[in-house]
């Protein structure tokens, strides 16, 4: 049984920020908030300005010898003091051999993903101190191998941009509840019952319990049964390895779930026949949610679904009373952790 671990939250975030003059922001940077989502499909992040952005959770370790692609803010070029240099985003796709997040251990990657989301503030400034606020599916077993991999002083070097940010401080939430914090902030949480917090990600999917309080009283984390899954399920179809007639990636496919479920360049829709890969995997977390949480059902008022990986299921939840899915569910955690910082903070999760 999980112990609560925050109030009630109503607030919302900020829309805009102050922001030192270029003169003065060089010389007394002011400690920065931004919030970063690392998921196992997109690295999202977000300064409670405009929109959250999002880079491809893919990346391709550079040989010494080797020039990159092109680089930019969405596939951004990551250098570390010893030489070894990191190409991220959809960019990496362009070299022999990526590494997709999604089947790696997150938390070991937690520094490489902050430097991947970090950008210089107002486009020069590269030199701030930060907060961490971060969040992990299991706090209990990750809370201090993140915090010792974040807190201090980082030097790297993004797109050409020399990079030197000290994290001052690290907090660990739970992941998940930003979504929740977010949804609260919308008027989307009853004032009185249970919610239950659907979160489906990339690799992994979990839920949580929460009472009218904010409390979360209960907790499930699935560490496999994300969209990966699915997607899995799909590369093994002969529809489509037939016709490749070689085997298929299930990143691509992740890919080809937010573009028209098509493979790529290549023409080929599994659209047409997505529901009978879709229905068992949906049915499966539905299924798993009603057991793990039958003796409080009685007094669930509101299912909370929400995560990348949600847009898959939202026509079956549409129109369904207890059900709400997020809008624009792939950033909602990340706006969530964000009302979770009163100045100055980066929310960041390991998703």
């Amino acid at each position: 049984m999980a112990t609560a671990t925050r109030q009630k939250r109503t607030s919302k975030a900020k829309t805009t920020k102050s922001t030192p003059s270029s003169s003065s922001a060089l010389s007394t940077p002011t400690v920065q908030t931004l919030a970063l989502d690392a998921g196992n499909y997109d690295l999202k992040f977000f300064d409670g300005v405009g929109h959250p952005k999002a880079i491809r959770s893919v990346r391709y370790q550079l040989p010494r010898g080797r020039d990159s692609v092109r680089f930019s803010d969405a596939s951004p070029l990551v250098s570390l003091p010893d030489g070894s240099r990191y190409h991220f985003g959809a960019q990496a796709y362009k070299y022999r051999r990526q590494q997709q997040t999604v089947i790696e251990n997150k938390v070991e990657l937690a520094r490489l993903h902050l430097y991947a989301c970090l950008e210089p503030i107002n486009g020069e400034v590269s030199e701030f101190p930060l907060n961490l606020i971060v969040s992990t599916p299991e706090p209990m077993r990750n809370a201090a191998g993140l915090k010792d991999q974040l807190t201090g002083m980082h030097h790297f070097t993004r797109n050409n941009v020399e990079f030197r940010v000290n994290v001052e401080s690290v907090t660990v939430e739970r992941e998940g509840m930003g979504a929740y914090y977010h949804a609260q902030s919308q008027g989307h949480i009853p004032d009185n019952g249970y919610t239950i917090v659907i979160d489906i990600g990339g690799g992994t999917w979990l839920t949580r319990l929460v009472d009218a309080e904010g409390d979360v009283i209960d907790e499930n984390v699935m560490n496999r049964g994300g969209s990966y899954e699915l997607a899995v399920s799909l590369s093994f179809d002969k529809r489509l390895t037939d016709v490749l007639g070689t085997t298929v990636d299930p990143g691509i496919i992740m890919d080809g779930f937010r573009s028209g479920h098509s493979y790529a360049d290549m023409g080929l829709s599994w659209e047409s026949w997505l529901d009978e890969h879709l229905d068992p995997w949906f049915k499966g977390i539905f299924q798993t949610v009603k057991a793990q949480y039958t003796p409080y059902m009685a007094r669930v008022t509101k299912f909370l679904v929400t995560g990348g990986g949600s847009h898959l299921i939202s026509e079956r939840l549409m129109g369904r009373k207890l059900f709400t899915v997020m809008g624009d569910p792939q950033f909602a955690n990340v706006r969530g952790l964000y009302l979770l910082s009163e100045d100055t903070q980066l929310c960041m999760t390991t998703k």
